[in-house]
């Protein structure tokens, strides 16, 4: 794989409560580490997300009484899936997993703060009109092609690479430094022309 200084590698929530042990648990979701460092030594750019809930969060089963993880209700923004309660702002769950090298990072963005609204893509909460800043800060940077890793890879890696082809970036995802949740046979990334 070529890098040039026109690339980004964008690793997505690698975090413990994604890993095993974790709250929300994606199958050997920690076993994307190793090759994320790897693949991040080629990058001169390198952004970090990070799921950053706060305790009342809308996503967070816990917030609604008579509901189980994984349901689905409906929001102003459309369905949301209520998920066990996970990367709570400040709590070791919400940490970058500890293999996981982060001093290459110029950037972390943390998403999924504003507490009446989800964030699975790194570009827009789940309305699809609230951007995290991510695109400006690519292009005022001039990159251009963007390199996905991370977890989970039919959630947020998926969201995440969909809306940088939405947003005017080329979008490559690097399926073997992801992992998927398979909910429901949730669908993987279709970042096509």
């Amino acid at each position: 794989m070529k890098i040039s200084s026109q690339d980004a590698l964008i690793a997505v929530d690698v975090q413990n409560d994604f890993c095993t042990g974790g709250a929300l648990a994606v199958p050997e979701g920690e076993k994307v580490v190793p090759a994320i460092n790897r693949i991040g030594q080629k990058f001169e750019n390198v952004v970090l997300t990070q799921d950053w809930h706060p305790e009342d969060h809308v996503s967070l089963v816990s917030n609604h009484p008579h509901r189980r993880p994984f349901e689905t209700i409906e929001l102003s923004y459309g369905p949301q899936v209520l998920w066990p309660d996970h990367c709570v702002q400040g709590s070791t769950g919400a940490n970058f997993h500890n293999a996981l090298e982060t001093t290459r990072a110029r950037l972390v963005l943390r998403k999924g703060t504003h507490r009446d609204i989800d964030s699975y893509s790194a570009f827009y909460e789940n309305d699809h009109k609230t951007p995290t800043g991510l695109a400006g800060y690519l292009r005022e940077r001039g990159l251009k092609t963007l390199f996905f890793v991370g977890l989970a890879f039919d959630f947020c890696v998926r969201y995440s690479a969909e809306e940088a082809r939405k947003a005017g970036f080329e979008a490559v995802v690097i399926e073997e430094s992801c992992r998927g949740i398979d909910l429901d046979g949730s669908p993987s990334p279709r970042i096509g022309a």
